[in-house]
């Protein structure tokens, strides 16, 4: 089985809290916050942790939020390799309100990164045994431009190690430029923006993802959609997989829940089928919680079950 590590750029101390009901100028009056870790590549590792599997999470951590960040991973066994950053890790707010069950996610921007810094991270990344899988996952902070991202990539492929990105914007189109990339998971709208057309049929979506397996840019396509579960072409395969219906509290987490199933099963030289069936089962199994929680192991199997029954 490979090895798995993740890197994250912009990782956050997430807090949630519950309030009654939301409106300007008052008082909101909030439950005591919950802490989680937070960040794309830091989820991953966690929800491959929550799996029962091992990913090791390598970040910048700075000041006293990055130490509680660290501190909160430690209690949940996710091992780490972390580099000191200058600034602060930022710290974001998720606010549920009892009364409309909407959510409201405050997302500061990430603590920048210095040159240092970046090359500290890029270190730690080579250092990596090669045939190992990296994910990268999450978005660029202030000082870090997509030629430095396309340039670690690179440097990572030439040591043997293979990468798996899940980002958005100008970061995964830049990524997809280097070219086998072991697996990537666009949502819709990034898929549709990545091959610069509307998909407004489900054919659409297929040829999407098989247009850029064909050009080489990656080796396998995870298109997440929502409800719908997603979609995964590889060089030889098609596969849908539909979740069941399930009482969804929130969807922070679903994605980098599925992301971390998908990693777990690429690890273990799975099929693509299923890679995309415990991938949509741990996405699934993350809506059922509220606030910012991800897949648990428990529901993932149970609904991963239903799915190989089904």
């Amino acid at each position: 089985m490979a090895k798995i590590y993740t890197l994250t750029f912009a990782p956050s101390l997430d807090s949630a809290t519950l309030t009654p009901q939301i409106y300007p100028e008052g008082k909101l009056r909030c439950s005591a916050p919950v802490f989680e870790p937070g960040g794309g590549g830091i989820n991953v590792a966690r929800a491959i942790t929550f799996l029962g599997g091992k990913a090791t999470a390598l970040f910048p951590a700075g000041g006293a939020t990055g130490e509680h960040l660290v501190s909160l991973l430690a209690d949940e066994q996710v091992p780490v390799k972390t580099i000191e950053a200058k600034d602060w890790t930022r710290q974001n707010l998720h606010v549920h309100v009892e009364s409309s069950g909407e959510q409201y996610r405050f997302v500061m921007p990430g603590a920048a990164l210095t040159d240092d810094e970046f090359r500290q991270l890029e270190e730690q990344v080579l250092a990596i045994e090669a045939d190992s899988l990296l994910v990268i996952s999450g978005s660029l902070p202030p000082g870090v431009n997509v030629s430095r991202l396309v340039q670690l990539i690179k440097s990572a492929q030439q040591h043997g190690i293979r990468c798996v990105v899940d980002s958005s914007g100008e970061a995964l189109a830049a990524a997809l430029e280097v070219g086998n990339i072991e697996l990537v998971k666009p949502n819709l709208k990034e898929l549709s923006a990545l091959v610069q057309r509307d998909l407004t049929q489900p054919d659409d979506v297929r040829d999407a993802a098989q247009e850029i397996v064909r050009s080489g840019k990656a080796l396998r396509v995870v298109v997440s959609l929502g409800p719908q579960g997603a979609l995964a072409v590889d060089s030889e395969n098609c596969v849908q997989v539909v979740p069941p219906p399930v009482k969804s509290q929130s969807t922070v987490g679903a994605g980098d829940s599925m992301v971390g199933a998908i990693t777990l099963k690429l690890a273990e030289n799975a099929s693509l089928e299923e890679m995309v069936r415990y991938g949509v089962a741990a996405g699934s199994a993350a809506t059922i919680n509220q606030g910012t929680r991800l897949c648990s192991r428990e529901n993932t199997h149970k609904i991963y079950d239903y799915l190989c029954r089904s």
